[in-house]
């Protein structure tokens, strides 16, 4: 298993071109249920290469990216360049270096399930104003939806060799309760989307941290297979990548 804050080096410009971006409603669901104004201050913990980041800095908030790995980092602060009220720190999430009760927001996109668990609770906990917020975003993949779909699954758990033990599906109801604590949270479910030719699909998945690398083995295998999926499933030279962009938001407790 590679260090969680070093899994993405190498695939910094594929995450770049490939990743999807968050639904705009995210801001006014946040808005609505929790108080979000361009006013408040925002700490984004595992924020990368700055993609939730710049939902928030488009709505006028002051973001603090929270980012270990320094290939990410660069290519969020190079990214965001034009925001002057984007603050880049080089941190864990267990370890913000953020003051006591300084933000309003904490939130976590497609990051938490790289946390320890217990110490970025009491991390959040620490640097959250009273009645400020945690919330947890992933864009979930779907699997069973669509043939393309299930087939891609299917060659991950062939071929992603570690797949089963880093995918961020494994974070349910059981991990995310506690983690609120008496409080409780809520839950919202966005669809979300992505079209790509065969070049962007491809980049796509190497972008994912457990998909297997020149040099591994199963490297030219997978992506024989995965040309083959596309050829499968495609429609006038692209296929599409469905999500549920899966939202858990509360105050802890």
């Amino acid at each position: 298993m590679i260090d969680p804050t070093r899994r993405f080096s190498s695939r910094v410009d594929n995450y770049i071109k490939y990743r999807p971006g968050y639904p705009p409603a995210l801001i006014d669901l946040l808005a609505g249920e929790c108080q979000l104004t361009p006013a408040s201050i925002i700490a984004d913990v595992g924020s990368g290469t700055g993609i939730l980041s710049e939902l928030f800095l488009k709505h006028g908030n002051l973001v603090y990216g929270i980012e270990p790995n320094p290939e990410m980092r660069a290519a969020g602060e190079q990214l965001l360049s034009d925001y002057p009220r984007f603050h880049s720190l080089a941190a864990p999430a267990e370890a913000t270096s953020l003051p006591p009760g300084s933000v309003d927001f904490v939130t976590a996109g497609q990051a938490f399930h790289w946390f320890d668990q217990a110490r970025v609770r009491a991390e959040f906990l620490r640097i959250l104003r009273p009645h400020g917020w945690a919330v947890l975003i992933w864009n979930d993949r779907r699997t069973l939806s669509a043939p393309f779909q299930a087939a891609y699954e299917q060659m991950l758990q062939r071929y992603a060799s570690d797949y089963p033990l880093v995918n961020h599906k494994q974070v349910d109801d059981e991990v995310i309760a506690p983690f609120f604590g008496a409080g409780g949270y809520r839950r919202h479910c966005f669809d979300n989307l992505q079209r790509f030719d065969y070049a962007g699909l491809k980049g796509r998945l190497l972008s994912s941290s457990y998909a297997p690398e020149a040099g591994h083995p199963n490297h030219a295998p997978m992506l024989a297979e995965l040309e083959r999926i596309f050829e499968a499933h495609q429609a006038d030279g692209q296929i599409v990548f469905e999500y549920d962009t899966t939202v858990y938001y509360g105050q802890l407790r």
